[in-house]
């Protein structure tokens, strides 16, 4: 527990930081299961607009330092990959 001014200050922003964090990985997460979601459903259409929401929140969250790089670079590779390969079937 807390016992300085600063101490329980430090402990209400990372309650704070917290919450903000994971409501930005909720969001990726959702974006991710839409565009799944879409891919089973074969709408490219949909496909192509969360795509580049994907990549801004994933862009975003790599500035603020909610996810690591790398997964960032990774996740939007493969959601790239999809929607290509997607397109080169029709």
């Amino acid at each position: 527990m807390a016992h300085s001014k600063s101490a329980k200050k430090r402990n209400r922003q990372n309650s704070n930081r917290r919450m903000i964090n994971k409501s930005n990985k909720t969001q990726l997460r959702s974006l991710i299961k839409q565009f799944d979601k879409a891919q089973e459903d074969n709408d490219n259409d949909t496909c192509k607009t969360v795509l580049p929401r994907a990549i801004k929140i994933l862009d975003k969250s790599v500035s603020r330092g909610i996810v690591h790089k790398n997964m960032a670079a990774r996740t939007k590779s493969r959601l790239t990959r999809k929607v290509n390969s997607f397109a080169a079937e029709k």
